[in-house]
Order: C-alpha cells, then sequence, then structure tokens
C-alpha cells in the first residue's frame, strides 16, 4: 500500500449531525424530543385514551383496538409536524441487529394524495419472514410473518438525510404464531418473572404490590480506528476483527488511557452521538476512554429492561453510523485487536416493585432486610442451577476471544457478593450472627438481630461473571456486539421459576410452623445447598479454576461446549413451564446460534486465506527477494565482508514464506473438509470440528504473518498495523 503516514483529518469537514446551540436548546428540552412520549400523548390524544395506553404501557394490559386509530393519528400529526414522510415497523430478529422497512405516509382520496396513517397500519406490518434467521421455523417457500406493535416501548423518530421516519417498536412472529424475534420472548420473560415475583411477595405479606418489572443499564464498550485504515483491512471489513496484527512496541501497558483526557476528534464524535441519543430518549450519562488504546465507554441510567434493549440497539446504531461522519469506523467486536482488552457490555440487572422499590436494594430495617435476604437467595439458587443457560445467553465466536482473559470474567458462571453481605449470608446458613457486643446470637429474619446491610459495604469484583454491586447484579460476561434480549431473557427466566419454587417452599411451610419460621428454614436451606455458585476471590487466577472443578460447577470454555446444552430437555421444561419458549422456538434458537458461529468461523477463514495469499505472502516474496539482491551485490563487492546477519534475515523470511504457504494450505483443506462432517447440516459435531481443526489452522497462519511483519521492510507491508490503527485519532 506504499508508504504510510500519519493520518491528518481536517475537522472542519468532519460533518456534526444537528450541532446544538447550547445557549438555545437546553438538555432538558432536547432530551426525548424525538419520542412519542408522556408529554406528547398527553398533550395529542384524549384523557380516556391516553389513561388507557398509560396502562398498557406501564402494566402490560391490552390496548382497546378501537382505539388504535387515535393513537395513530395523533402520532401521525407529532411526526410529520417534525419532518416524517415515512413511518416502519423496527424490529429485532435474530441477527443480532434491527430491521426496518419504510412506508411512506402517502395515500389517495380520488387521484388527490393524503397523509394518512391508520390504526391497522400501526398495529400490525406484514415483512417477508422467509429470509430471517428462523431456525427452521421458516422455509423459503413460507414467507408469511407479522410485527405486532409493543405498546411498552415508544414510538421515535430516525433523522436521515433528507427526511425522517417514525419507527415504531415491535414484535416478530411467523404465521404459525411462533416467536421469530428477540423482542417477544424478552416481554414474556418479563411477564413470567412479575408473575412469580409477585406471587412470592404476596406470600411474604407484601400484597399491595402488583407489578414486579426488571431494570437495566448497559454499558457499552467500543474501539474508534480512522476509516481510512479500516477499509485498507480486508479483515475488519469482512469480520469486523483483524485476524493477523504483529504487537505494537507501546499497547496498554502504562495504563495511560484508560479515564486519559478524550482527545478533541472523538471528543466532538460523542458529542454528536449524545445528542442523538438524548433526543431519542436514551438516558446516556457517562462517556469515557477505557483501558485500551482506541477503546471508549458509553453508559447510560436504568431503565425498564424491554426499554433499555431497544436503546441499546439504538446505541449500537448510533455509534457506528456517526463514527463514518467523522471520518472514523465504529469496532463493535468482542476482540478486534489481540494483545489489548476486548470490549464487553456490562449487563446491570435489577427489579423493582409498581411502589418503586428495589428489590436488590438491601435496606437498613429488618423488613426489608427479611425480603431483600429471600430475593438474593433466589437470585443465587437460579444462577447455580441454570449456569449453563446464563453461560449459553453469551457464547458467541467474538465472546470465545475476550472470556477467561485478563479484561472479562472467565467462562464459569459464578456470583460475587463482597465481605460483609458474605458473612451475613454464612450466619444465616449456619443460623447464628455474631453481634457486636452480645455475641453470638440465633440469626432470625425479621427482628433486629439481622444487622443493617449498607449498599456499598465492600469492593468491587471485575473478575466476577455476576457480581452484586449495590442495588444490582452486574453480568460483566455480556459480549460489546450483543443484544441484551437473550442474556436477559436468561436472566429473567430462572429468577421466575426460582421465585416460584421459594414461595411454593415458603407457602407449604407456613402453614405448619408460621411465616416467618418457613423463612428461616427456607433461606437456610436453599443458600446451603447454592452457596457454592459465590466466589470472592481472584477469578483470573488458575485456582478459581481448580477450586470451581472441586465445587462441580459447570466451565464451558467456548461457544460450542455452551450451545451444546442450550435447548436440553430440562431447559425446554424450564422455558415451557415459564411460558417464555415453545420446544420449537427453543430448538429453533439453538440451531441459529450454531449456524451463526460456523458461518462466522467460516467467514473468518476465507479471509484469512485471502488476505495471506494475495497480501502478505507476495510483500514477502518481494521482501524476500530485495534482501537476496542485496545480500549477492554486496558479496559481489566484496567477497570478505560478514553477511551471515544478512543471509539470516534472508532465511528466516524465506522459512517464514514456506511455512506460511504450509499453513495456509492447509487451511485451506480443514475448511473443505467442514461440508462432509455431519452430512452437511449444521449441528454441534460440525460446530466442533470448526472449533477444533480450523480455528487452530487460523491461528498458525496468524502466527507466520505475524512473524513476517516483525522482519519486513515497513513500507512492503500491505496492511495497516496496530501502533497505526490504536493510537491515530
Amino acid at each position: 500500500m506504499g508508504e504510510r503516514r500519519p493520518v491528518v483529518i481536517d475537522q472542519t469537514t468532519c460533518h456534526v449531525a444537528g450541532a446544538r446551540n447550547a445557549a438555545s436548546v437546553s438538555l432538558a428540552e432536547l432530551f426525548r424530543s424525538d419520542v412519542f412520549d408522556d408529554r406528547a400523548m398527553r398533550t395529542r390524544l384524549p384523557a380516556s385514551v391516553y389513561e388507557s395506553l398509560c396502562e398498557t404501557m406501564n402494566r402490560g394490559s391490552a390496548l382497546d383496538p378501537r382505539l388504535a386509530d387515535i393513537v395513530a393519528n395523533a402520532m401521525k400529526e407529532w411526526a410529520v409536524e417534525r419532518g416524517a414522510t415515512h413511518f416502519s415497523h423496527w424490529f429485532q430478529p435474530m441477527t443480532g441487529h434491527t430491521a426496518e422497512k419504510h412506508d411512506a405516509f402517502l395515500s389517495f382520496s380520488g387521484d388527490q394524495p393524503v397523509v394518512e396513517f391508520s390504526g391497522k397500519a400501526l398495529v400490525k406490518g406484514e415483512p417477508d419472514a422467509s429470509s430471517f434467521p428462523s431456525g427452521g421455523i421458516r422455509s423459503t417457500f413460507e414467507a408469511r410473518g407479522y410485527t405486532a406493535w409493543d405498546p411498552t416501548s415508544p414510538a421515535f423518530i430516525r433523522r436521515g438525510t433528507r427526511s425522517s421516519t417514525l419507527c415504531i417498536p415491535t414484535a416478530f412472529c411467523s404465521w404459525t404464531g411462533e416467536a421469530l424475534d428477540t423482542k417477544t420472548p424478552l416481554l414474556r420473560s418479563s411477564e413470567a418473572l412479575s408473575r412469580e415475583a409477585v406471587r412470592l411477595l404476596h406470600v411474604l405479606g407484601r400484597t399491595e404490590v402488583r407489578q414486579v418489572f426488571t431494570t437495566l443499564g448497559s454499558e457499552q464498550e467500543y474501539f474508534l480506528i480512522d476509516r481510512r485504515y479500516f477499509v485498507a483491512r480486508p479483515d475488519l471489513v469482512a469480520c469486523g476483527r483483524t485476524l493477523m496484527g504483529a504487537r505494537p512496541a507501546k499497547g496498554q501497558e502504562l495504563e495511560d488511557h484508560y479515564f486519559g483526557t478524550i482527545s478533541d476528534r472523538v471528543l466532538a464524535y460523542m458529542e454528536d452521538c449524545e445528542e442523538q441519543l438524548w433526543r431519542l430518549g436514551v438516558p446516556v450519562k457517562t462517556r469515557h476512554n477505557e483501558v485500551a488504546p482506541g477503546q471508549f465507554e458509553l453508559a447510560p441510567i436504568f431503565e425498564r429492561t424491554s426499554v433499555a434493549v431497544d436503546h441499546n440497539m439504538l446505541t449500537m446504531d448510533v455509534l457506528r453510523k456517526t463514527a463514518l461522519q467523522h471520518g472514523l469506523v465504529c469496532l463493535l467486536h468482542e476482540k478486534p485487536f489481540a494483545g489489548v482488552n476486548g470490549s464487553g457490555k456490562h449487563n446491570n440487572w435489577s427489579m423493582a416493585t409498581d411502589a418503586g422499590e428495589n428489590l436488590l436494594e438491601p435496606g437498613t430495617d429488618p423488613g426489608q432486610n427479611a425480603r431483600f435476604v429471600v430475593v438474593l437467595t433466589a437470585v443465587l439458587r437460579a444462577v447455580d442451577i441454570h449456569a449453563d443457560l446464563l453461560r449459553a445467553a453469551i457464547a458467541t465466536p467474538g465472546n470465545d476471544h475476550r472470556l477467561g482473559a485478563n479484561e472479562a470474567p472467565p467462562a464459569i458462571i459464578s456470583a460475587y457478593l463482597g465481605g460483609e453481605l458474605d458473612e451475613v449470608c454464612r450466619g444465616l446458613i449456619a443460623g447464628s450472627v455474631q453481634g457486636e457486643r452480645k455475641g453470638t446470637q440465633a440469626m432470625r429474619l425479621g427482628v433486629t438481630s439481622l444487622p443493617p446491610l449498607p449498599r456499598d459495604s465492600t469492593d468491587r469484583n471485575r473478575t466476577s461473571s455476576f457480581a452484586f454491586t449495590g442495588n444490582k447484579f452486574e453480568f460483566r460476561a455480556v459480549g460489546s456486539s450483543q443484544s441484551c434480549a437473550g442474556p436477559n431473557i436468561a436472566l429473567n427466566t430462572i429468577a421466575a421459576e426460582s421465585f416460584r419454587h421459594m414461595a411454593n417452599r415458603i407457602e407449604e411451610l407456613a402453614r405448619k410452623s408460621g411465616l416467618e419460621a418457613a423463612v428461616q428454614q427456607v433461606v437456610q436451606e436453599e443458600l446451603k445447598q447454592h452457596y457454592r455458585v459465590v466466589f470472592n476471590g481472584n477469578g483470573y487466577g488458575a485456582e478459581w479454576q481448580v477450586e470451581a472443578e472441586k465445587r462441580g460447577l459447570p466451565n464451558m470454555r467456548n461457544t460450542v461446549d455452551a450451545l451444546e446444552h442450550s435447548a436440553c430437555a430440562a431447559n425446554v421444561e424450564l422455558f415451557e413451564s415459564m411460558g417464555v419458549f415453545t420446544r420449537r422456538e427453543l430448538e429453533s434458537r439453538a440451531t441459529i446460534a450454531i449456524e451463526h458461529y460456523e458461518k462466522h468461523i467460516a467467514i473468518e477463514a476465507q479471509a484469512c486465506l485471502d488476505i495471506a495469499a494475495t497480501m502478505v505472502v507476495p510483500s514477502a516474496l518481494q521482501m524476500q527477494q530485495r534482501v537476496a539482491s542485496s545480500v549477492s551485490a554486496a558479496r559481489t563487492a566484496d567477497s570478505t565482508l560478514d553477511l551471515a546477519p544478512q543471509e539470516a534475515l534472508l532465511k528466516s523470511i524465506s522459512n517464514h514464506v514456506s511455512g506460511l504457504l504450509r499453513a495456509n494450505a492447509a487451511l485451506e483443506q480443514v475448511t473443505g473438509k467442514v461440508d462432509s462432517v455431519g452430512h452437511g447440516e449444521h449441528g454441534i459435531g460440525r460446530a466442533a470440528f470448526i472449533r477444533d481443526q480450523v480455528v487452530p489452522a487460523m491461528a498458525r497462519v496468524r502466527e507466520l504473518c505475524d512473524a513476517l511483519e516483525a522482519c519486513m521492510d515497513d513500507e512492503l507491508w500491505p496492511l495497516p498495523k496496530y501502533r497505526e490503527m490504536l493510537f491515530v485519532h
């Protein structure tokens, strides 16, 4: 690619979409200005319609179909006033991305054009269902699918260069009724958790609670590189990560990027993203440099989970699109660069009642303590019993490169509580607690012998996959490119099952021994049985792998191991009993996950072959010829010269080239065998072959390419290097 020089961007040419005049528009006015939110509904809808819609949005009750035309007309008028010319049902198929089809508000009355949007168009759409992943639920000739308005998530406007579009969040299902998206099972899991949590609270005497909903705050990590480097890297274009690249002299060793001063160019990009997200009602609050060079983070305030998932999908979209306007590319892959930290999406999960009480808030009085300890016990039980589901929920080819390194928790699912809460739980298991002055007391729930539990009574543990952080659990293992829907479907469902189990046990025992004794016994027994999942130490240490095996905790080290258990009989029974997935829906998702793994690695393998054969080898042969000519010329000029170092370099390059040609041939050979495994059908056996044969063959090609990069003339190397991509912004 010739001599490379640092990229210099003329900041005046960078497009900043909708730059805000801070003096004329306040943040309060800007926030949700492109959302059909409560303010817009209250202003534009009749009072009875507004109240009915609020009941649907807040409690999930059914909306009267007769009101749909009124809502649609108000929504259309609001959107048209803001420049919208089209509307779209915005949904989340099982691609990991969002989907949309735009229709104009244009209609005709006779031969006269009119702007129209009906209740029917609001409530239901009919996109093609055959071309989205379905895991066998839909075939190519079975194309009918439906999008259905999700009133629990507000409509919003996406602004384009010349027009704007009203986007209506929807669920997506097949003609036969199965869910073809991530939104539908997320809503089902939320309903299941609410149903079982409300029942448990009623058993505990909290009969005023009518609804429990989960909350989510999803931190988003990402990398930025200059677009000119991106387009010169076929691996980044095709795969989202570098398939080769020697480590630079400086990486993150000095730890000087984390929370460092944000460069002007990156800050302009962040400000642009924030303005767009605030308009869309996404409550982004925090921005900063992350650990690795070129890595950054954005974090929002907590919201109801279904809305938070929508907002995270919008966030990823805005991050990607806005980067291009600044001459940058946003990389959301979990490990775009080897040798530096990868990116995650810390999934901060909690639960709240319709009265606004956080069920994972420890509290300072005995009544709150009792409720908190029961809920905590149920969650720990769920994590222990269903660790395989949580692991499968974050199993992706990209996350395989990140989990277990000193940047992310290990593949072992464990929970962190911290010292003080751990001491309280151990006291509950033992049936006693050490008092400040009175010595050992009986540990009883509902009386003052259980000490107050302050929120921040412990340090944080970055090495735990599921860490308690004061009033929530942080599921740290979620990958940066993932939709949050899958992990939260799993969390909601396993928590719902555990709440049902706890309620059944407490209710049964309370008939015999009273509520307090029943709660005491159930908490003690369940904690004792499932406390093996709690680990407060260093999850990065090798000793934890040994200890976890002794405890009987599963260690599914890669995606294939995790997916092998995702649709087992026990998990089918769990999801069916909670009303979240049918057997067919769950099995289809397992099939899609396996297909995704196979196709993802196939793309990487082909890109690896192409780059090595068409870029690295030709450049290396040029270098080899250049060194050989130099050695020959020097020997001719003076036969007494010591040319051993040059000859050693020539030999090294020649050996690396020969080795790379053999490694590339081996990779090509093994990828050619994939189709014959399992008779060409997708399945665990075929995925395991790819993991065991193709992935190591790719690693060998990379090893030799990186060795060549380290000894070749910089001008001849055909790819932008790490030292450029990571540090030039």
